[in-house]
């Protein structure tokens, strides 16, 4: 029996909650149409309006925060992996091992301690924050609901109203079949019937309108007052969560600052004790190719880029033997061709040209050291650089700054062009040296 009882109430529940939604759907079809006025609330709706905006913003700001987490994560991780790195390249006999292992360890428990505050101080108190929207959300569905049942209420009582003046004229003069064909005797009996059913549905509908009404005030009196507060708890709530942020991460840095300036003085410990080991990173360059920034020119294939140019001359040789300089000796293969004569000249030297007659003093650039020929033509890729076509002489002088001189490059000014201006500073310039030979 007791089950059945449940079920019945059970069942009661249901059919009443189903007329609810009927009544309900019914409400908001005439509200729709215009056939029945609508309760606004302009203010509530703006505080409605604020309180979907601020949801959003923190939903949103919770994601981010769980994102830059993650990253803070990831680089804990990377980090972690790095200085492991570390440790195993380095060497039990280099002095500082001991101190760059527990600068390593330091560090591990230095990413795990941000991590683990960001999360105490940022990530939970950001989840208490958004964890009473959705019971405020609900309670905002539910006062929708209360507000058209009070509409629906309200309505259905200025209808009872409305008719309460037929009522009355049934009463002075009979219109239902009923009440004319009932005896003379009876008909005060059946209007005073109706009367007073009538009477009885308007103070049913008048007693569920006030229930309507002042369960919907609830509701809407309680959502006035927390609405605005909640709004206006945004402000300090982003401030406190963006400080947190701020001043961990300031800590931190400051902290990581330390331990990476003590692996740096471990460091500089070790180069210092294997000074001569030092390693010097620069560009490699290609098979004879100079190195000038990200510059690797190099002369066309199959060019004799670094071969001392020998210059002969196809002469019958003389029948003493003798010749104007040295003569190589034949081979067997080569005695059917005419002897290679090579031409010697005079050595120059600091501008002086040593032996033979006429020897003295050349006009040449400041510091000039010896004469290269360009053997292939060479396009200026820099405003520092030499333009180069193959013969071009050019007097080569040093850098003003030895230090500033990359592997594989000279600094010079073309014959012709100092034979000209004779201005240095407008002339020189820097060229690849396997582009060309030295010449005496």
């Amino acid at each position: 029996m007791a089950e059945m009882g449940s079920k019945g109430v059970t069942a009661g529940k249901i059919a009443s909650n189903v007329q609810k939604k009927l009544t309900r759907a019914q409400e908001k079809v005439l509200q729709k149409l215009g056939k029945a006025d609508e309760t606004k609330d302009e203010q509530f709706e703006q505080c409605v309006q604020n309180f979907n905006k601020q949801l959003t913003e923190g939903t949103r700001l919770q994601k981010d925060l769980r994102t830059y987490l993650a990253s803070v994560k990831a680089m804990h991780e990377a980090s972690k992996k790095l200085n492991e790195c570390l440790q195993e390249v380095y060497e039990p006999d280099w002095p500082g091992r001991d101190e760059a292992n527990k600068i390593a360890e330091n560090n591990d428990l230095l990413w795990m301690d941000y991590h683990q505050k960001l999360v105490d101080q940022a990530l939970l108190t950001m989840d208490t924050y958004l964890g009473q929207f959705p019971d405020i959300k609900s309670r905002i569905a539910k006062r929708g609901r209360k507000l058209v049942d009070y509409d629906s209420a309200r309505h259905h009582y200025e209808s009872l109203q409305t008719a309460k003046k037929k009522d009355e004229a049934k009463i002075a003069k009979p219109v239902s079949l009923l009440e004319k064909a009932a005896p003379q005797w009876c008909q005060g009996k059946l209007q005073a019937h109706l009367v007073a059913q009538t009477n009885l549905l308007r103070n049913q509908a008048e007693e569920e309108l006030i229930k309507a009404q002042k369960v919907f005030e609830e509701m809407n009196v309680d959502l006035q007052e927390e609405l605005p507060s909640l709004w206006n708890s945004r402000v300090g709530f982003y401030v406190n969560t963006f400080q947190s942020i701020a001043g961990l991460e300031e800590n931190f840095h400051k902290e990581m600052s330390k331990l990476n300036q003590n692996l740096n003085d471990v460091l500089i410990s070790l180069e210092k004790q294997h000074g001569s080991n030092t390693f010097t990173v620069k560009a490699q360059p290609s098979d004879n190719a100079p190195a000038k920034g990200n510059k690797s020119p190099s002369p066309p294939d199959g060019s004799p880029a670094a071969t001392p140019e020998i210059r002969v001359n196809h002469e019958p040789e003389p029948a003493g033997g003798a010749t104007p300089g040295a003569t190589l000796p034949k081979s067997p293969s080569q005695s059917s061709l005419p002897a290679v004569v090579v031409e010697t000249f005079p050595a120059t030297v600091n501008g002086t040209v040593e032996g033979g007659s006429g020897a003295g003093r050349l006009d040449l650039p400041p510091g000039f050291m010896f004469k290269v020929q360009a053997q292939h033509d060479y396009t200026a890729t820099d405003t520092d650089e030499l333009q180069l076509k193959a013969g071009d002489v050019v007097l080569v002088i040093p850098f003003q700054n030895p230090e500033e001189q990359d592997e594989g490059w000279l600094m010079g000014v073309k014959e012709s062009d100092w034979n000209q201006h004779k201005e240095l500073e407008k002339c020189r310039g820097v060229f690849p040296e396997n582009f060309t030979e030295r010449v005496p």
